[in-house]
């Protein structure tokens, strides 16, 4: 197990590598100026003053240059500075824990949900609750989450009143529910039809027929034989939509005025505040290669084929 763990390590070494530089190339391959944007319309900073400050933040360097020396201190703990001269780090260090509650909140609604809808689908094969459960995703995967975001303050958070529609005041979970309800629906429709689609393959497995034979009850065979061995694929699902919940927390941290992550990115950007936004792309880049690995070993766990390369 170690073995494997360490392949998979070393594996997201060049993935870490290739996705920062991308992110460091769009971020500073965008028009505009940085210092003059810190100068604002009326240019208030001296010639001297922004010359020390394109070296200070080596705007002058090549880009490889620059990415160079971002690596560095990447490998230190540090995430730079913003061009306002606050540290990234304490930027993110104020914002991220809206963000991962966001995250988790919505994550385990789409796990929980999107497990049992799916779990009750294969199980029903073609019966009432299996046409709800297709039927309802197919519309969810219709219509924009960022309408039913909408649409939900409307309804849930302003006519009945029942949860809050914006900021994070009422803490958690009660000004998360709303928001990472909305953002769940981002992967649900997935995780539901992948469960039941996994359901519906080991039903008729020889190891379910065997166990049928030896007379277990429906309960044990379900739990035992069926949902774990069902649960594989949907684990590595579930791994790889946390990354993309976090990634969406932008738009509806903005829809929800939560003060997170996505939030700081979509304030930096108008400012052309380059060293913010590269610093959350990093980290959430990390945050997302750090769940696939622990989705890698969870996976071999699960099925022992797949760390000894049988799989």
């Amino acid at each position: 197990m170690g073995r494997y763990a360490l392949h998979r390590l070393l594996m997201a070494v060049p993935v870490l590598l290739g996705t920062t530089f991308i992110i460091y190339l769009a971020v500073y391959a965008l028009p505009g100026d940085p210092i003059q944007a810190l100068a604002g319309p009326n240019r208030m900073l001296s010639p001297s003053v922004e010359q020390a400050l394109r070296e200070r933040f080596h705007l002058d360097d090549p880009l490889i240059v620059r990415y160079g020396l971002y690596l560095q201190g990447l490998l230190t703990g540090d995430l730079g500075t913003s061009f306002s001269g606050r540290p990234v780090s304490e930027v993110i260090g104020g914002s991220w824990p809206v963000t991962f509650q966001l995250g988790v909140t919505a994550w385990l609604f789409m796990a929980v949900l999107g497990v049992l809808l799916g779990t009750v689908a294969g199980l029903r094969r073609g019966k009432a609750a299996d046409a709800v459960v297709l039927g309802g995703t197919t519309v969810i995967m219709g219509v924009p989450f960022f309408v039913v975001a909408y649409v939900a303050q409307i309804v849930v958070g302003v006519d009945l009143g029942w949860l809050p529609v914006s900021g994070t005041e009422a803490g958690w979970p009660l000004a998360y529910i709303l928001p990472g309800l909305v953002l769940a629906l981002y992967s649900l429709p997935q995780v539901a039809r992948l469960t039941r689609t996994s359901i519906l393959d080991n039903l008729g497995a020889d190891h379910v027929d065997t166990a049928t034979a030896k007379g277990l009850t429906r309960r044990v065979i379900v739990l035992r034989h069926i949902l774990r061995n069902s649960l594989i694929p949907v684990v590595s699902l579930l791994g790889v939509s946390l990354g993309y919940l976090l990634s969406g927390t932008v738009l509806i941290e903005g829809i929800f005025n939560l003060p997170g992550l996505g939030y700081q990115i979509f304030t930096a950007i108008p400012q052309h505040d380059g060293p913010v936004v590269v610093g959350v792309g990093t980290l959430l880049v990390l945050v997302f290669l750090l769940v696939n690995l622990l989705v890698d070993l969870l996976y071999g766990i699960l099925d022992p084929r797949i760390r000894l390369g049988l799989g």
